[in-house]
C-alpha cells in the first residue's frame, strides 16, 4: 500500500502537466492552423461575395447578370449607310409593302408572343443572330481550343474542309439556315432555341472557349441536342440527327454530347427567371436590328376568347372586392333595426 501511495502522489503533478501541456501544444498548433488554413479557406460570407462578383461571368446560372450576346450587340458599331438601310427596311418588307401596322377601330393588331408561346420563326431568327454577334466579337486572343468542336478534325460532311474555314466568319443568314435544319427536321420548339442559346453561353463561360469559325457549328449542334433532350418530353435520339446530317456518326454524336455535359460540370438546370431573361433580351436583341414580331390582326375568334377571359377575371375581382366589403363593414349589422313579427294570443 506504501509503495502505492508513493508512486500515486507523484504520478498525479506529472499527469497535470502534461495534460497543460497537452493544451498549450493544443492551442499553439490551432492558432498555427487557424492562421495557416485562413490563408486557404473562406468564410460563407466571402464565398457569397465572390458569387456577387462573377455573376457577371455566369450569365446562364443568375437572373440579374446580363446576357453575354446583348452585351457584343452593343458594342457592334454601325456605319450611318447601315444605319439608313436599317431605318428604310423598317417600313418596306421583301414584298415591298408598308411593315408597321397600325391600329384602328375596325383592326386591332396583336403579338402573339409570349415568354410561355415564343415565336418559332422569330425565335430562330434572334437565336441565329445572337450566335452571329458571339462570332463576330469573339475575343481575338482566343480562349481555350477543344478538339471535339474543331470541324477541321470532326467534319460534319465529307466534302473536304479548306484550308482557311477558321479564318471567315460566317453569315447571319448561314447561321439561321442551320439551325432552322435542325429544328424544321427534328420539330423542335421555340422553347428549345432559348435553352440552346443559354447552354451555349454556359458552355463558353464554364469551359472558356470561343466560338469561332471554325467550331460554331458543332458547338451549336451540341447545344440543340443537349436543348432538345432536357426540354421536350419526346427527346429526338441521336440516330435522329445521324439522319438529318447524312455524314455523321453515331459514335461521333455521342461523344459530342459526353464532352459537352463534362464542359457544363453536367449543369443543365435552367431557372424560370434566366429563361425568362434571354426571352426578353432576345426580344430587346430583334428591337435593336429590326427584326420585329409578326403582328396579326384581332379576329372574331380570339376576340371573343379574351372576353370571355377578361369576364371570368372581372368576377373574380368582384367576388373578392365583395368579400372585402363585408369584412370591413361587418359591424353595421349590430347597429340596424330589425322588424319581428309579433304574435298575439
Amino acid at each position: 500500500m506504501g509503495s502505492t501511495g508513493s508512486c500515486c502522489v507523484p504520478s498525479s503533478p506529472k499527469l497535470r502537466r502534461n495534460t497543460h501541456s497537452r493544451l498549450e501544444s493544443y492551442r499553439q498548433e490551432s492558432e498555427l492552423s487557424r492562421e495557416e488554413t485562413g490563408r486557404s479557406l473562406q468564410h460563407i460570407s466571402d464565398r457569397e461575395n465572390v458569387d456577387e462578383l462573377n455573376m457577371a461571368y455566369n450569365p446562364s446560372d443568375h437572373p440579374r447578370a446580363s446576357t453575354i450576346f446583348l452585351s457584343k450587340s452593343q458594342n457592334d458599331e454601325v456605319p450611318c449607310r447601315d444605319v439608313r438601310d436599317k431605318r428604310k427596311s423598317l417600313f418596306i418588307n421583301n414584298h415591298g409593302t408598308s411593315r408597321r401596322k397600325y391600329n384602328s377601330c375596325s383592326t386591332i393588331f396583336l403579338d402573339e408572343n409570349t415568354v410561355s408561346q415564343p415565336n418559332l420563326k422569330n425565335t430562330i431568327k434572334c437565336v441565329s443572330l445572337a450566335i452571329y454577334y458571339h462570332i463576330k466579337n469573339r475575343e481575338t486572343e482566343g480562349g481555350m481550343l477543344v478538339d471535339i468542336f474543331d470541324e477541321k478534325l470532326h467534319p460534319l460532311s465529307k466534302s473536304e474542309v479548306p484550308p482557311d474555314y477558321d479564318h471567315h466568319d460566317p453569315e447571319q443568314k448561314q447561321i439561321y439556315r442551320f439551325v432552322r435544319t435542325l429544328f424544321s427536321s427534328a420539330q423542335l420548339t421555340a422553347e428549345c432555341a432559348i435553352v440552346t442559346l443559354i447552354y451555349l453561353e454556359r458552355l463558353l463561360t464554364y469551359a472558356e472557349i470561343d466560338i469561332g469559325p471554325g467550331n460554331w457549328k458543332r458547338i451549336v449542334l451540341g447545344a440543340i441536342l443537349l436543348a432538345s433532350k432536357v426540354w421536350d418530353d419526346q427527346a429526338v435520339w441521336n440516330v435522329d440527327y445521324c439522319q438529318i446530317l447524312k455524314d455523321i456518326t453515331v459514335e461521333d454524336m455521342n461523344e459530342l454530347e459526353r464532352q459537352f455535359l463534362e464542359l457544363l460540370q453536367f449543369n443543365i438546370n435552367v431557372p424560370s427567371s434566366v429563361y425568362a431573361k434571354y426571352y426578353f433580351d432576345l426580344r430587346s436583341l430583334s428591337e435593336s436590328n429590326n427584326l420585329s414580331f409578326p403582328l396579326e390582326p384581332l379576329s372574331r375568334d380570339k376576340a371573343q376568347k379574351l372576353e370571355a377571359i377578361s369576364r371570368l377575371c372581372d368576377d373574380r375581382y368582384k367576388d373578392a372586392r365583395r368579400a372585402a366589403r363585408k369584412r370591413s363593414a361587418s359591424t353595421d349589422n349590430l347597429c340596424g333595426i330589425r322588424w319581428v313579427p309579433a304574435i298575439l294570443s
